[in-house]
């Protein structure tokens, strides 16, 4: 549940939403027992329901909203208490999240915050493994661009072309 739960706080930025995708995520696994493979790791088989159900939600929606770093810090404040020593760090490094594109931040995040293995990481965003290697590598560098201020204003995005 924790690791299910942090891979939707990451999907979407906010928690009311993430415990709908979770929810969701636990309902269509639930409806759809009868399909798991018993050989198959269970948390990969959960994470790809959660990375198809977030993709039912932004096809439904239609747009992803960016979170404002500003914004962040108001959140922040608004909870009180003691945020921590790398408060600063926290909230550049959500925005910089926040920045890439789905296509990058997710297995980034599979990868380095998960530690899935790139494998896995294909099998849960149903992409070839390469293409999970170079979104990464794109990730990574745009990532250290943004934290140490020398990425353009707008992140690159990924285009389809058929």
């Amino acid at each position: 549940m924790p690791r299910l739960r942090r891979y939707a706080r990451s999907l979407v930025f906010e928690a009311a939403q993430s415990d709908d995708l979770v929810q969701s995520t636990l309902e269509r696994a639930l409806t759809h027992w009868h399909q798991f493979d018993q050989q198959r790791d269970i948390v990969v088989w959960l994470l790809s329901i959660a990375h198809n159900a977030h993709q039912d939600m932004r096809r439904r929606d239609s747009r992803m909203q960016i979170v404002d770093p500003s914004q962040l810090q108001i959140a922040q404040d608004s909870l009180g208490g003691d945020a921590g020593v790398d408060v600063a760090l926290r909230l550049d490094l959500l925005a910089a999240l926040a920045r890439l594109s789905p296509e990058q931040r997710e297995p980034l995040l599979l990868v380095c915050v998960e530690q899935f293995s790139y494998a896995e990481v294909a099998e849960v965003l149903r992409i070839p493994v390469g293409t999970v290697m170079s979104r990464v590598c794109r990730a990574r560098a745009t990532m250290r661009g943004l934290l140490d201020g020398s990425a353009k204003s707008g992140a690159a995005t990924l285009r389809r072309v058929v």
